[in-house]
């Protein structure tokens, strides 16, 4: 069993997504991003770092509270799901080195210049538009660079990966953040496939939202997703 701590982002549903696509049994734990709980002792001995998501393997010794091996990042759990279950990333060290090239390109490029772009264009009280421009163009750097690839490719490292799964959660948020994506139809037709996928499309609906019951936001946790 598996353990997700996770929220409503995108780094949060890529694991999501990749826990869907290798049929792993997991349970979700929601964490309140609002009410700091990222930030609460209980969760810093998971990951440190005190961010979502974080997973903690049970199946495996470990130092976790309740036993289990913790992983935090969001990348790092991409790869760590991957190599145990020997799917979505080649066991080659050539084609492995592929797909974590575009998985390093999400992590280090598109997640934060978009994240920046999302930041300043939707929640920043003051609009700046040099800053914002400047965020949606590396935004749009970073799509066409990306849009060049899937001309050649059908999925970004070759076959279906990690490295998709990493960046299709924040190419949906193309609009949140102010990037139409018609200047890139070859990323448009990836991000259309993908979409079509079933496991992508219940691993985006995860955590499940929060239940209004007499005005009161109650929390998702502990729910169990088995095969």
């Amino acid at each position: 069993m598996i353990d997700l701590y996770t929220a409503t982002t995108p780094n949060g549903r890529k694991v999501s997504i990749a826990l869907e696509e290798l049929g792993l049994d997991y349970r979700v734990h929601f964490v309140r991003l609002r009410k700091l709980e990222q930030k609460e002792p209980w969760f810093l001995a998971i990951n440190p770092n005190g961010r979502i998501p974080a997973i903690v393997d049970r199946d495996v010794p470990g130092d976790a509270e309740g036993g289990g091996f913790a992983v935090f990042e969001s990348g790092a759990c991409l790869m760590y799901l991957a190599e145990k279950t020997g799917r979505l990333m080649p066991v080659d060290r050539l084609g492995r080195s592929r797909v974590l090239q575009w998985l390093m390109f999400q992590m280090g490029g598109v997640g934060p210049m978009q994240g920046q772009a999302n930041v300043f264009h939707r929640y920043f009280p003051e609009k700046i538009p040099a800053v914002i421009e400047r965020y949606q163009n590396e935004t749009r750097r970073l799509y066409g660079v990306m849009d060049g690839r899937l001309a050649q490719s059908e999925y970004l490292a070759g076959d279906y990966s990690i490295a998709d799964i990493a960046v299709y959660p924040w190419v949906a948020q193309h609009d949140w953040s102010g990037v139409p994506l018609e200047p890139f139809p070859n990323l448009g037709r990836w991000f259309t496939q993908l979409s079509a996928r079933p496991a992508v499309q219940r691993g985006m609906d995860v955590p499940p939202q929060p239940v209004e019951v007499a005005g009161e936001r109650l929390k998702t946790a502990g729910v169990i997703v088995t095969r």
